[in-house]
């Protein structure tokens, strides 16, 4: 039996998993990221808590651990070994070699929102479809392609950062690509507060807002959701995916997020193809990036094998 370990390093959790080939949990773990504010570039205390982590699951599992996953912010080097490029971000993690450090071999290192569509596309709503487009609706927008069946990560490791659409050339608000009015701007929860002229600090209260009926809360949130639809829509005339899978928190809203959506969409969509793409609820939420790497370390495991 082949058994993964998956590891989600984000900028307040870490998250471990020990996954089946079948795509089942069978043990994880959460710990706070702890950071060294002095930006030490070595001692930091995320390194050792991912490296303790690794170590507890091993133990857990009656099977050799044969590969692990390790999903991040940012943009992976080429031999997916280390991220390679994280402005501003966990100092220290930029072309860190985790093989080296935890003494593994069978070690892959991807983006994180590139891991949230692995677990869709192996295990969960996505699996056995071949061309899937994911956005993650979060503080930020990101995104993952999957083309005829494999992740598709582009030149320079860049492919799937579907939130840095530009929907609005006029806005002047360049998000951190340096382009103007995106779509993770549009809708991201991290620009909450600038959309709603300071009236609200997260998306979930807005929404909250909209469901009471509130004028001003309705407008904000259904421009969102339609430059959403608009963004969706051009990802379907450009990649023509089977299935588009939405994740994230914001999608906690539900109705009042896929109602609107589905409206928006019937509008601006091309008709005259005859063709409507679904759009998709993911089925993994918090294990989603750690479920992810644990799934692509073993497709890659696999392909290294049969190579």
């Amino acid at each position: 039996m082949t058994t993964a370990i998956g590891i989600d390093l984000g900028g307040t959790h870490i998250k471990g998993i020990l996954l089946s080939p079948a795509g089942e949990v069978l043990a994880h773990q959460v710990q706070k990221t702890e950071v060294n504010k002095k930006n030490d570039n070595e001692d930091q205390p995320w390194k050792r808590i991912v490296r303790q982590m690794v170590s507890d699951l091993k133990s857990k599992s009656i099977h050799p651990i044969t590969a692990i996953g390790l999903a991040a912010p940012g943009l992976p080097n080429e031999e997916n070994s280390a991220i390679r490029i994280l402005p501003e971000r966990l100092i220290g993690l930029e072309n860190f070699i985790w093989s080296d450090y935890l003494g593994e071999e069978n070690i892959w290192v991807m983006n994180d929102a590139h891991a949230a569509l692995m677990a869709e596309a192996r295990f969960g709503v996505g699996q056995g479809v071949k061309n899937i487009v994911m956005l993650t609706l979060g503080t930020g927008v990101g995104g993952g392609i999957f083309i005829n069946g494999e992740l598709h990560q582009g030149n320079f490791q860049m492919a799937g950062h579907l939130g840095h659409m530009t929907l609005d050339v006029d806005q002047d608000d360049p998000g951190i690509t340096g382009m103007p009015g995106t779509l993770e701007n549009a809708i991201g929860n991290a620009s909450i507060l600038r959309r709603s002229f300071g009236k609200y600090t997260t998306t979930k209260a807005l929404v909250e807002a909209y469901k009471k009926g509130d004028t001003f809360a309705t407008y904000i949130w259904l421009n969102s959701v339609r430059k959403l639809a608009l963004g969706l829509c051009s990802l379907n005339n450009i990649l023509s995916p089977d299935v588009i899978i939405l994740g994230g928190g914001i999608t906690k809203a539900g109705r009042s997020l896929y109602g609107p959506l589905a409206d928006f969409i019937s509008v601006y969509e091309w008709k005259s193809v005859g063709k409507k793409c679904p759009i998709l609820q993911a089925n993994y939420s918090d294990l989603a990036g750690a479920v992810g790497a644990a799934g692509f370390a073993l497709t890659k495991l696999k392909n290294n094998v049969l190579a």
